[in-house]
Order: structure tokens, then C-alpha cells, then sequence
């Protein structure tokens, strides 16, 4: 869609709170599909992001402090993105902590930097949140927007995490640095059961996972998936337990507070698909995927008893389950794990753009940045190589 002419000049403001930005004018510019049906991406909606802020998930003492910014044109919000103030590079999945160590070991401050993300939350999808008819324009805008405060705050840098490749392409023609990551995703080739998913890995890969789904059946209980108002609060009660054990061992804190899941049980239970499995009529391990309308992401998995291939069960062949059960193309399963690979996650880029004040240094990143790059494209191009799917097949997609 052609942008529609701008006012004489695009207003930006940086608010410290959600609740300063009415939700239809967020959401206008975040999920305008969702007027018929599901956000393609749950985590950047006005619910989403008031239920990190008001469950203390994200605020004072938590390193991310709001910083949500806001353009308008003659009085409208046109453009608006997920801006935080950071004090360290935690909960993010795109690591800096080489670059911040460098920066500081030369003198610098680091840190606070500025952030453009959704908080703990490693899925694709745009970070320049602008209303219908304004895309140029608005990305513009928030970008300028951000580098300016980042700039006039004597702030380090400016990191924009799992945008998409448009914006990533967008903001490296503006004069940000693009970077190149990679995760494992499954996508579906229009299965209509899981069989067929099946039919077309090879055999021994084939073996394997219905080797591994019947071991984790094989725990002594049931497992199901739970969506909307099927999930009750004592749900939530199993799942904050996991939640505890998995952020304990992984980061030491967990990132969301148990407050979070009590409101995610009033306002975001329609996005959510929750596995759970229960042995004895105790639950002992679950996921929990959010919904959107093309993508199931997985975010988080817990347990409090270990049993063979439950974890591969849950987190990875539930998801694909149901996203063939309801029509939708992908499964990201989050940051990281090469043991995906084997279980028909096949890796793929994402991407992230950088602004860094000091000149010298930001040269230095970027020719970091080409080199990663190339050894980014080689490792997906040997991994995908490996993958377990039919030879046959992946010549026919060629």
C-alpha cells in the first residue's frame, strides 16, 4: 500500500507506560489484521506487552524500563514500537556481551543502551509497528525517533532484535548495521496429519521420532493441549512450578514473575496453547506455545520429574500436531538447539539491526558483522545438508 502524504512533520514521543497509548490506536498499528481474526504475531499486542508491565515482569528493577515509542502525524498514531531502556543484554537471545565487554575494556559505558524488542522473546516478527498507509513514513520516523534519544542521552546503542528481513533490509538502507542469526523452524508443506510429516523424512529419522513419541507416551500418564477457556488457574499453578525449575537452571532468575501468568490466564488465554502432561493426577511437565495466525511459537518448557523424550514430545512434536490440526505454516521453537534439526526443525535466519555512537567502534562490529554473516549462511547451508528429510524430496523442492 503507497504511503499517505505526512503532515508537515511526524511528532515522536517515548511514553514509560503502556497504558499511556489507548489500545485500538496500538493494536491499529501493531495487529491491524486482527480486526478479522488472530494477530500474526501475539507478542507485540497491547494485551501482551501490558501483561509484562503490570505482572513487574518488565518496569523498575528489572533492567528493561518502557520506553514505548510513539509517532503521530496531525494528531494520529501512525507508527508506535516496543522501545526499553536496558541495563544489561539479559532476555534477549541476540548476544552483545562480547561486544559490551570490548566497548567497556576500552573505556566506555555500555550500558544503559536502548532496545527495541519484545522482552524474553526470541520469534520473528516487525518491530516498526505502523498503521496501514504509513509503512515508509512510520518506519522512518521510529527509527530517527530512536537513534535520536539513544543519541542526545549520550546512550551507547540501539539494537532492534527479531525484526523481520524487509525491516532489517529497511533499516541497513537508513545506515543501521544488519546482523544474521539463525534458529531451527518447522514448517508445514501441507500436511494433513502428522503421518505425512512423517512420510516425508527418511527412514531412520522416521523411526527414530515415532521411537521417541512412544517413549514419552510411554510415562505413565496423559498429555494434552489446552487452548482458551479450557486452561483453568491451576494450570497455572503446575506451570509456574516448571517455569521456576527451567529459568533457575537457565538464568539463574526467571524472567517472568508469577503475576504474569495470572493475567495471561484473564487476557491471554485465547492465545495460548498449553501442554501439559499429568501422571497420578499430578501435572508433572508442560509448554507453552502462543497462538498466532500463521506461526505457533514455543516459549517455555518445565518439568518436575524426567522421563525419556518427554521434553521432544511436548515442545516439539505437540507443536507440530497442532499446527497441522489448524492450518498454520510454521513452528518456531525459540532460540538455539541443533537437536531440532533431527526432529524436522530446519534452520533459518533471523535478524536483528544495531546503531552504535561511537564511530570507530561501530566500524569494527560491522566488519564482525560481514564475517558472521558468512559463517551464518555456511552453517545453514551445511546444517539444512543434514537435515532428516528425504533426499528425493529436497531435490524436488530445488
Amino acid at each position: 500500500m503507497t504511503d499517505q502524504s505526512p503532515g508537515q512533520a511526524i511528532e515522536i514521543e517515548a511514553v514509560s507506560s503502556i497504558h499511556q497509548i489507548a489500545q485500538a490506536d496500538w493494536d491499529a498499528c501493531a495487529c491491524p489484521e486482527a480486526t478479522d481474526g488472530r494477530p500474526l504475531d501475539p507478542f507485540t499486542t497491547h494485551r501482551f506487552l501490558t501483561a509484562l508491565e503490570d505482572s513487574g515482569s518488565v518496569g523498575r528493577g528489572t533492567g528493561w524500563d518502557p520506553r514505548y515509542l510513539v509517532a503521530r502525524d496531525r494528531g494520529q498514531v501512525i507508527a508506535v514500537a516496543p522501545l526499553y531502556a536496558k541495563s544489561h543484554s539479559q532476555g534477549e537471545f541476540i548476544f552483545d556481551f562480547n561486544w559490551a565487554h570490548a566497548y567497556e575494556n576500552a573505556g566506555g559505558a555500555y550500558y544503559p543502551k536502548l532496545q527495541i524488542a519484545v522482552p524474553f522473546t526470541p520469534a520473528t516478527g516487525r518491530r516498526f509497528l505502523t498503521r496501514p498507509g504509513f509503512e515508509t513514513i512510520g518506519l522512518t520516523a521510529l527509527i530517527q525517533g530512536a537513534v535520536q534519544l539513544a543519541a542526545s542521552n549520550e546512550l551507547s546503542s540501539l539494537h532492534v532484535t527479531f525484526c523481520t528481513e524487509a525491516e532489517a533490509i529497511a533499516g541497513e538502507e537508513i545506515g543501521l548495521l544488519r546482523r544474521t542469526s539463525q534458529q531451527f523452524h518447522w514448517v508445514n508443506d501441507g500436511y494433513a496429519t502428522f503421518d505425512d510429516f512423517l512420510a516425508s523424512l527418511s527412514s531412520r529419522k522416521r523411526k527414530n521420532i515415532r521411537k521417541e513419541r512412544a517413549r514419552a507416551q510411554a510415562f505413565g500418564g496423559e498429555i494434552e493441549t489446552l487452548t482458551g477457556d479450557a486452561i483453568e488457574p491451576h494450570h497455572w499453578d503446575a506451570f509456574w512450578r516448571f517455569y521456576q525449575d527451567t529459568g533457575a537452571r537457565k538464568w539463574g532468575t526467571p524472567y517472568l514473575t508469577r503475576a504474569f501468568f495470572d493475567i495471561a490466564q484473564d487476557t491471554l488465554r485465547d492465545d495460548i496453547a498449553l501442554v501439559m502432561a499429568h501422571r497420578d493426577n499430578t501435572y508433572v511437565a508442560g509448554a507453552l506455545n502462543f497462538i498466532g495466525r500463521e506461526t505457533l511459537y514455543g516459549r517455555y518448557w518445565g518439568c518436575i520429574e524426567d522421563h525419556p523424550c518427554l521434553h521432544f514430545e511436548a515442545c516439539y512434536y505437540q507443536a507440530i500436531d497442532f499446527a497441522i490440526q489448524h492450518g498454520m505454516q510454521r513452528v518456531e521453537a525459540g532460540a538455539q538447539g541443533e537437536h531440532k534439526l533431527a526432529r524436522g526443525y530446519l534452520p533459518v535466519e533471523t535478524h536483528s539491526l544495531h546503531w552504535i555512537a561511537d564511530q570507530g567502534f561501530a566500524e569494527a562490529v560491522q566488519r564482525f558483522l560481514r564475517a558472521e554473516r558468512a559463517a551464518v549462511n555456511q552453517d545453514i547451508e551445511v546444517l539444512t545438508s543434514y537435515g532428516p528429510f528425504r533426499k528425493d524430496r529436497v531435490e524436488e523442492q530445488e
